[in-house]
């Protein structure tokens, strides 16, 4: 249910009717149309994308699951708003266990695993460069998870693909530039490190590439407002 799996990972059969509606939502809360705190009514929705309230509800617990949406009881679902404080506390986290993530990915990379992430890479700069920020926001998370994976440390794969899917938002709701999705060659480099088996440095890479991630932010606590519903899901 994670935005940052694999479409091979994904079982279709029961995301089969909820899944449009949850990448229509997630594209919208990434991409800005939906701002922070929008409040998100099960029935205008389910009139908004002809389907029941209750496929409505399984597309809002998967956002609720990957934090771009908050599910309070007797209020209803709203667009997830991470404080500049929670932002922080997310990006420290990360920078805790990603740097000894890509130093297990050095040491434990086949070419196979190199290949992935250099096809994943050229996925994640067309999106970017296409304009598609979503899209690019989501690769980039994959990306993360891609070396957590490689790095074969189950709890540690847990915590980064849970830390970066709440990132995923933070970043979408307050970049300051739009290359801090993930710079070009902070990735490249972080391949290369890893490839090399330069455990040391794939961790240094790391951790500097984080410092940047959170520099490229603009953590203040702006609050926008949104229109019609209907009109802001409108693709």
């Amino acid at each position: 249910m994670l935005t940052v799996l694999r479409e091979e990972d994904r079982d279709e059969k029961p995301a089969t009717r909820w899944s449009p509606i949850y990448f229509g939502l997630r594209d919208a809360i990434v991409s800005h149309r939906l701002a922070p705190g929008t409040k998100l009514p099960e029935d205008e929705l389910a009139t908004i994308y002809s389907v029941s309230r209750t496929v409505i509800r399984a597309a809002l617990q998967a956002l609720a699951h990957d934090r771009l949406a908050r599910l309070e009881p007797n209020r209803g679902a709203f667009v997830a708003q991470p404080s500049k404080i929670e932002a922080r506390e997310v990006f420290e986290a990360r920078a805790l266990i990603e740097p000894k993530v890509a130093w297990l990915a050095a040491s434990a990379a086949v070419p196979s695993d190199i290949a992935w992430l250099r096809q994943h890479l050229e996925k994640e700069h067309e999106a970017l460069h296409a304009g598609r920020d979503s899209e690019a926001i989501m690769l980039s998370a994959r990306f993360h998870v891609g070396i957590a994976e490689i790095a074969a440390h189950s709890v540690f794969t847990k915590f980064v693909r849970d830390l970066v899917s709440h990132s995923s938002l933070i970043i979408a709701l307050y970049w300051k530039r739009r290359d801090a999705t993930c710079e070009k060659h902070a990735h490249h480099a972080l391949v290369d490190a890893i490839e090399a088996g330069r455990s040391s440095q794939a961790a240094e890479l790391m951790t500097s590439h984080l410092v940047d991630l959170l520099s490229g932010l603009d953590l203040t606590d702006k609050i926008e407002k949104s229109d019609n519903l209907s009109d802001l899901l409108r693709p």
